[in-house]
C-alpha cells in the first residue's frame, strides 16, 4: 500500500518520524533501499515492513511510503521473495494508524 504524504505534515524527517511511529531501521542488503520495520509480536515475523522515496512536486516535497506486511522469511537461501501483503485489514489499520500520525494541514 502506498502512502503519500506532503514531508511538512511529518514534522521531521521520514526517518525520525517512522522512529516515533515505532519503527526500527533495517540497514540495506545488496541493493535494497533502506527500510524500517515494525513487529506485530516478539518474534521477527509477521512484521511491517516500509520503505519511502521523496519526490519533489513544483514547491511540495512529497514522501511516499511503500507499506506492506512480511508474514514469513523468504524460505530458501537466495530467495528473494517472501508472503508478503500490500493490502488488507492489517495493512489498511496500519496505514490509517500512520496518518493520525501526522500534523494536520493547518499548521503546516
Amino acid at each position: 500500500m502506498k502512502l503519500s504524504v506532503n514531508q511538512k505534515q511529518l514534522g521531521e524527517s521520514p526517518e525520525l518520524w517512522l522512529r516515533r511511529a515505532g519503527y526500527i531501521y533495517l540497514p540495506s542488503r545488496d541493493a535494497e533501499p533502506d527500510s524500517f520495520a515494525r513487529r506485530l509480536t516478539r518474534d521477527f515475523y509477521p512484521r511491517f515492513h516500509v520503505y519511502f522515496n521523496i519526490e519533489v512536486k513544483g514547491e511540495q516535497t512529497m514522501v511516499i511510503f511503500n507499506l506492506h506486511l512480511d508474514q514469513k522469511k523468504p524460505g530458501y537461501a537466495g530467495q528473494n521473495r517472501h508472503n508478503a501483503e500490500y493490502d488488507g485489514a492489517l495493512v489498511e489499520q496500519e496505514a490509517a494508524r500512520l496518518n493520525s500520525l501526522l500534523l494536520p494541514d493547518f499548521f503546516i
